[in-house]
């Protein structure tokens, strides 16, 4: 998660996609499989179980494409075949797990989605955070940011 926001950091992204790209995994931590069942191909609907517990203190402009990033790697697997090829093995496990490739009506309408597009980029930032030993920022950086997308009662 931490590559991914250095990811979207690092091509300009808004701050509210930078956030979204340093939670947009949490859903993993939130479920007790977590990674091991994304792992085994079971789909634990990280993305949705993360936006709904993160609507509590985010916005949907952070909440939404976190939603939607399981939905754009169906999407992007679709329009672009080499996408689909440069996928691991767990993330093609995965795939399958969470509804395949996009038939053409499912691509229509994500095409018209709220944060479509921040979608997209969020997926291609997490396609890109996956270096195990890559350098990243600590999570310590990233606490004005936070504080400053965090919806005050």
């Amino acid at each position: 998660m931490l590559q991914t926001a250095a990811r979207a950091a690092d091509i300009g992204a808004p701050p509210a996609l930078i956030v979204a790209a340093l939670l947009h995994d949490v859903g993993h931590l939130l479920h007790p499989e977590g990674e091991t069942a994304a792992e085994a191909g079971v789909d634990i609907g990280h993305e949705a179980l993360g936006a709904v517990w993160l609507s509590q203190s985010f916005g949907p402009d952070i909440t939404a494409p976190i939603a939607l990033h399981v939905e754009a790697k169906r999407y992007l697997c679709a329009v672009d075949p080499s996408y689909h090829e440069r996928l691991s093995e767990a993330s093609r496990a995965s795939l399958r797990a969470q509804g395949g490739i996009m038939s053409a009506r499912e691509i229509d309408a994500f095409r018209n989605t709220f944060a479509f597009e921040h979608a997209i980029m969020l997926r291609r930032c997490d396609d890109d955070g996956k270096d195990t030993l890559g350098a990243n920022e600590p999570l310590e950086s990233y606490r004005n940011l936070l504080a400053q997308h965090i919806l005050h009662a």
